[in-house]
């Protein structure tokens, strides 16, 4: 069965680290755009992720950030993933990760209302260099501030791994991996105030309940590909 990747984004407290740990979450996290009511500064996130065990990955996300800012954070977070959610070009995203020698994810800002507007498979490819692409919902300043895209109207291939944000809760992520895990490459999916209590406050049975609500996700999707054999049917191949 295949496993959908979670990651648990916004985190600015320990205790919200560990329920993210002990939830199952592959990745985590730490927002480095200081306008943002989540942002922990690089010596902030240093100390929070030093609180991860081995294969849970931080990371670090930037909103057209200097080169100099990005070189440090990553500094003080080894092993960190970067994502870059502003304006960066991809020379600016190639240059980054070519200085600190990371792998990077790049969001793409899908519109609310009119996702077939934008165009999913050349921003794919604009971006190649990308570890995946994450969709994000398109709202003012930076962030899909809680709100969902219109999945279903997204192109039907992408030659990317892809990552689903943008408004997901315990209750529409299993929904939304149904529709979009035939899309791409690969699937994962990023959360952040769908499992808070308030802005920056992650609510430690809200993200089990996340990750609950994933894994029946990959349940259903397994159930659904599975083709009965010849040994388990009783009955001749044919």
């Amino acid at each position: 069965m295949i496993r959908t990747r979670i990651k648990i984004c916004g985190l600015t407290r320990e205790q919200d680290v560990d329920a993210a740990v002990a939830a199952g979450a592959d990745a985590v996290g730490f927002v480095m755009y200081p306008k943002s009511p989540r942002y922990v500064a690089p010596e902030r996130a240093a100390v929070l992720a030093r609180r991860l065990p081995p294969f849970v990955t931080p990371v670090l996300l930037f909103v057209n950030e200097e080169l100099s800012k990005i070189v440090a954070a990553c500094a003080a977070v080894p092993g960190a993933t970067m994502q870059f959610h502003g304006e960066e070009t991809p020379a600016d995203c190639i240059a980054s990760a070519a200085r600190v020698q990371r792998p990077f994810l790049r969001a793409a800002r899908i519109p609310l209302d009119s996702p077939t507007d934008f165009d999913l498979v050349e921003f794919a490819s604009s971006f190649k260099a990308a570890q995946a692409i994450l969709l994000d919902a398109h709202v003012e300043g930076y962030g899909g501030g809680g709100k969902t895209f219109n999945w279903s109207r997204l192109p039907p291939s992408v030659n990317s791994h892809l990552v689903l944000s943008g408004g997901l809760t315990p209750a529409n992520v299993t929904d939304g991996i149904l529709q979009l895990r035939p899309r791409g490459l690969s699937l994962a999916v990023d959360v952040s105030s769908g499992v808070e209590s308030s802005k920056g406050i992650k609510d430690a049975d809200k993200i089990h309940q996340f990750v609950d609500a994933v894994r029946a996700a990959d349940r259903q999707l397994a159930e659904n590909n599975h083709v009965p054999s010849s040994s388990s049917t009783g009955l001749p191949a044919t």
